[in-house]
């Protein structure tokens, strides 16, 4: 819309003309939002609300007399209430670059002042304690030209070539470096002992590879063994039971012809034999038969011979006695006597005759008889043969 003017979030309005502002200001403020503002009646400027920063390179010298080079950086803005913008824009709307060359100016100042109650220890040590007193010391002269610090950070500070700072950190970088070669020490021997650890793992596990690689390869060559055994050990088993097989085929055949000769030789040869014997045995016991009866029929004829002939043989042996000198001592008795001893004798031929013969039955009566006794003495009638 014509003459209605809106300011930028980080920008002020500043109306001139018409009525004046707050506490007395030739201009009005008008921030976050717009106004209508007459064309040639009223004059519109816009002071920037921004943060704006402001470096400080200054020379101080110690508490000790030490001249130092002190770096500093500030963040500052234009403050947001009624009266700091109407204070700023006083002093910095014409000219708005201004503000960082005077608020260095102004924090120089105050950083000179500060660090000659200071020693330079304490400056290395206590930056922030610094800074502080910086902010606290200049925090109401900014009040008065409208500007506030966010913050301010000493960046460096440095003594040139006196070399107190360099000789104050010579303990502590002897120190440090101490430490430092101690730690670089420990970390080369940790560093060794990782390599030779490292080493060690690396050739345990290569052995432990060479094992398992072995056990593998020697699992791979039975196997590859016992596959092209296989083969071979199949056959030789199939070959050892075919020949089982015609083992016992060959057994079988053998005990079925034992037992076919058995059936065909030997039985009837057996029988044969047996029957042999049996004819042998029947045989011999006829001939024993017959022997015994044809030698039972010699003895009975032989007997009846000799019988037959012991009249003649005892006539023979009374004849011999025929020219003898005969004495009967006893009569009648002593002549029966010597007819029985004839007898007795004829008895004895005939023994004899048989044993010379053969005759069976001849031992049992080759055993002499018991001659008669002859009776009495001279008192009984003895016969005196002479």
């Amino acid at each position: 819309m014509f003459g209605y003017r809106v300011p930028a979030p980080d920008q002020a309005m500043l109306i001139s003309g018409g009525r004046r502002g707050h506490g007395g200001a030739p201009f009005r403020v008008v921030t976050g939002h717009g106004k209508f503002v007459l064309p040639v009646f009223r004059k519109v400027r816009f002071l920037t609300l921004a943060m704006c920063e402001a470096e400080v390179a200054e020379k101080c010298v110690s508490r000790q007399g030490i001249t130092l080079t002190v770096r500093a950086v500030i963040a500052f803005k234009v403050g947001n209430d009624t009266e700091s913008i109407v204070n700023a824009g006083q002093r910095f709307l014409s000219d708005q670059d201004q503000m960082a060359v005077l608020t260095g100016r102004i924090f120089a100042g105050h950083l000179r002042s500060i660090i000659g109650s200071m020693t330079v220890e304490e400056l290395i040590t206590e930056r922030q304690k610094l800074a502080t007193e910086v902010l606290d010391t200049s925090k109401a002269e900014m009040a008065k030209i409208g500007l506030i610090v966010d913050s301010l950070q000493i960046q460096s500070i440095d003594d040139g070539d006196t070399g107190y700072i360099d000789a104050m950190s010579a303990p502590h970088k002897a120190a440090i470096q101490r430490q430092a070669q101690i730690a670089q020490a420990q970390a080369s021997q940790a560093a060794s002992e990782a390599q030779q650890e490292a080493a060690r793992n690396q050739a345990e596990y290569a052995r432990q590879t060479a094992v398992v690689q072995a056990q593998y390869n020697a699992e791979v060559d039975r196997a590859q063994a016992q596959a092209a055994q296989a083969g071979p050990l199949a056959e030789a088993h199939a070959q050892q039971e075919v020949l089982s097989a015609r083992t016992e085929l060959a057994q079988r055949a053998a005990d079925l012809r034992q037992q076919q000769l058995v059936a065909e030789i030997v039985k009837p040869a057996e029988a044969e034999a047996e029957r042999i014997r049996v004819v042998a045995l029947a045989e011999a016991e006829r001939m024993k038969i017959q022997a015994e009866a044809a030698a039972s029929h010699g003895r009975v004829a032989l007997d009846r011979m000799l019988i037959d002939q012991l009249p003649q043989i005892v006539k023979e042996a009374a004849s011999g006695l025929s020219g003898a000198n005969v004495n009967v001592l006893n009569g009648a008795d002593g002549l029966g006597e010597i007819a029985a001893g004839l007898v007795g004798q004829g008895l004895t031929i005939l023994d004899a005759v048989r044993r010379n013969m053969g005759a069976p039955g001849a031992a049992d009566e080759s055993k002499p008889k018991p001659k008669p006794k002859p009776r009495g003495g001279a008192d009984d009638g003895a016969v005196e043969v002479r």
